[in-house]
């Protein structure tokens, strides 16, 4: 099943042009703010980072609403995304709230067991064991919300309740993004590694004790102002691929999955005797 959704994603951002245009701005977002990080810094980048969040909720409901129509307008990406706006950023504002509870109960929770310090190992573990299952279970929950036409708290109920029926096949829907996400990343690296081999030269005389402890500004001092401009042109080309087929994809494996009965667990007909024995009728 996530091999046939795939192939459709990859038929709508071929055939629709319209759908790249979320990854066209969330190319430009993400070369911006890596630009500002370099020449202002966190404090200014950071406040940038919601609002760019805030901007590309507006382009998710619109891919959403485009594929659900079946429609190829630049306007309805538009309408559809002011329609389900806050539809799909409601719920995920849920989630992050509920992550932020999540960590404080554990922070006082760590606190309160060790006599007052830090466990980060500890916090660190207890969080990825709520998170991640929180997130595997209502990461639908946008498309629930285009594709179903729901509201708030019924969409992350929707979510919770189609991948607990799916569960197999959202495994799969995640391993292949993962691997569309590493493919992405490589190739891009390559050709970052390509553009910038006069200045990443050094690196191939460090040992590697050296090469473990440089740090990102130490990088970004090796490549130059130069070097920072390839990369921000690579992170948008980067971005511009994958941000498409991953939303589309989204968007069609949920389809087929809402498409498709959940897997039920067959209830032969019979009874326990007072052994405890089953007798089948």
């Amino acid at each position: 099943m996530v091999l046939k959704e795939l192939q459709e994603a990859l038929r709508a951002i071929g055939q629709v042009p319209v759908l790249w245009i979320p990854g066209i701005v969330a190319g430009a977002l993400c070369a911006v703010l890596w630009i500002l990080l370099n020449l202002t810094g966190s404090f200014f980048t950071g406040r940038l980072v919601l609002i760019s969040g805030l901007v590309m909720v507006l382009f998710v409901a619109g891919t959403f609403g485009l594929i659900r129509k079946n429609e190829t307008g630049a306007v309805t990406m538009v309408r559809e995304g002011v329609h389900y706006y806050f539809r799909v950023l409601l719920p995920w504002l849920v989630i992050l709230f509920v992550f932020v509870l999540v960590f404080v109960t554990i922070t006082i929770i760590t606190m309160l067991s060790t006599g007052g310090s830090f466990d980060y190992e500890a916090m660190g573990l207890l969080a990825v064991v709520v998170m991640i299952p929180t997130l595997f279970l209502t990461f639908f929950c946008d498309t629930a919300a285009v594709f179903e036409d729901l509201r708030v708290f019924v969409s992350l109920r929707r979510s919770i309740a189609v991948v607990s029926g799916h569960a197999r096949e959202v495994l799969g829907f995640f391993v292949v993004c993962f691997v569309l996400s590493f493919a992405d990343l490589f190739v891009f690296a390559l050709i970052w590694e390509g553009l910038l081999f006069d200045k990443l030269a050094p690196l191939a005389s460090y040992n590697q004790t050296q090469f473990a402890a440089i740090t990102p500004q130490q990088l970004v001092s090796l490549i130059g102002p130069d070097g920072m401009w390839v990369t921000a042109g690579v992170i948008f080309v980067g971005v511009v691929f994958l941000v498409p087929l991953l939303l589309a994809y989204k968007a069609c494996f949920y389809r087929g999955l809402i498409g498709r009965p959940a897997a039920t667990i067959q209830q032969m007909a019979g009874e326990f005797d007072s052994k405890g024995r089953w007798y089948k009728y």
